[in-house]
């Protein structure tokens, strides 16, 4: 896979009473995430790309075994730390890279301003240059949730829980504070992800684990673009 490291990803539908279920068994063992704050959460809005056909989404339905999106991440609405990510699955594996970016970077490539990137350092940048320029890449939908991370070094696990997911359908404004989001499910509903290199160790097996939930191709952006 190109030297690339790829991890297992496992996601699930989960119920307010299985969250606080794996919540109680994961505080047990697991460490808290160094960015959290006094509640064990942050806040992430991600601005996803899309071409004008919906190639990103298509193939995300289609269930395609290899394929990539492009999203500018920002943390607890703090502009002084940006990320660029770029996320590949292959075959139900999955990798992430990122390079940082400034929020008048971020809004210079909003607006349609492309040209300082394919000069940039980041090979990222100039790869997400190249695919805006001959694929027609462009920034199209922010999705805001809430995450709450466990961290268990033992096989490099991570396990977080989403909830409060929403949209801004079509908006592309991710520096805007009160932008006008959408619930894109119930308030009861939680994404469970497990994410680990080659093995989930029993301690976390056990403490995931609930009856009745299958794992399930979720995708914040698919389901966010469900509304636009």
């Amino acid at each position: 896979m190109d030297g690339l490291k790829f991890r297992h990803e496992l996601k699930y539908y989960i119920n307010l009473a299985d969250y606080l279920t794996i919540k109680n068994r994961l505080s047990a063992f697991a460490e808290k995430d160094l960015h959290v704050n006094e509640s064990g959460t942050y806040k992430i809005r991600s601005l996803y790309f899309e071409t004008p056909n919906d190639r990103v989404l298509r193939e995300k339905v289609d269930g395609v075994n290899n394929r990539e999106k492009f999203r500018i991440r920002l943390y607890n609405d703090d502009a002084s730390f940006i990320r660029l990510e770029k996320k590949t699955k292959i075959n139900g594996f999955c990798n992430k890279i990122d390079a940082p970016v400034t929020q008048e970077q971020c809004e210079r490539l909003i607006a349609g301003d492309t040209s300082w990137m394919k000069e940039s350092e980041h090979a990222l940048l100039t790869e997400l240059y190249a695919k805006m320029k001959y694929e027609q890449l462009r920034p199209k939908t922010v999705v805001d949730y809430i995450r709450e991370p466990f961290i268990y070094r033992p096989g490099n696990v991570r396990v977080t829980l989403d909830s409060q997911i929403t949209t801004g359908v079509h908006a592309k404004d991710m520096f805007n504070p009160d932008l006008p989001t959408v619930r894109t499910h119930g308030v009861n509903i939680i994404i469970l992800e497990v994410k680990y290199d080659n093995f989930l160790p029993d301690v976390v097996q056990n403490a995931v684990r609930v009856q009745n939930r299958k794992n399930t191709a979720f995708s914040k952006y698919a389901v966010a673009r469900m509304f636009g």
